[in-house]
């Protein structure tokens, strides 16, 4: 595993905006009575979504605070889990799976639309600063393969050309449309199923 980079650039302070404190507070009631601490992943998630796609230190030491637990325990969570970054990685956050059945339909043509158009080297910022890319392990799409994340949304069944539309379109502010760029619904077989086809209803 690799070592993960906290940024050298800090904020000075980090607290929970008025309607992710109290997202907090509902995810605590989850919990039993002195069982709160469970809930630091499901907090530090919502951290990051609130800080741009990242986790600096203030806000581990806010929620080392929220959960009364040692400030440490809660640097090991975020450091150990590939879910969260400690550095920025722009208000878009790339990830293209290249794991076997990605790369094998053609993932890194995928890495290479990145390379051109947000930045040539993974975790590296754009020059605009709004995103960057990353490859990972397998994301759970391969049936739709190759797939890519950005920030929440899955994007499948992709090539160099739609990936490329797709960045240039959040590099424009714009909101692509997130699932298959073949028309499949969910991970239904293309042309119809081939299996099954003589089972009568019951």
């Amino acid at each position: 595993m690799s070592i993960k980079k906290v940024s050298k650039e800090q904020p000075l302070s980090f607290e929970f905006s008025k309607k992710n404190l109290e997202e907090a507070n509902k995810i605590i009631k989850n919990y039993p009575d002195g069982k709160q601490q469970s809930a630091v992943m499901s907090l530090l998630y919502l951290a990051q979504k609130q800080n741009e796609n990242w986790i600096p230190l203030e806000a581990m030491k806010y929620i080392a605070k929220f959960l009364s637990m040692p400030y440490i325990k809660v640097y090991e969570v975020a450091t150990f889990y590939s879910m969260y970054n400690l550095s920025p990685v722009g208000k878009y956050f790339l990830q293209i799976c290249t794991t076997t059945p990605c790369m094998i339909r053609g993932a890194y043509d995928l890495v290479n639309v990145c390379k051109k158009k947000i930045s040539k080297n993974e975790k590296e910022l754009s020059k605009d600063e709004t995103c960057s890319w990353m490859e990972v392990e397998c994301l759970g799409a391969c049936i739709n393969a190759p797939m890519m994340q950005i920030n929440d949304d899955y994007y499948e069944d992709l090539d160099e050309e739609k990936t490329e539309k797709i960045i240039t379109q959040i590099q424009n502010g714009e909101k692509p449309l997130r699932g298959s760029y073949r028309g499949r619904k969910n991970s239904e077989p293309e042309n119809n199923r081939k299996t099954l086809l003589n089972i009568k209803n019951a």
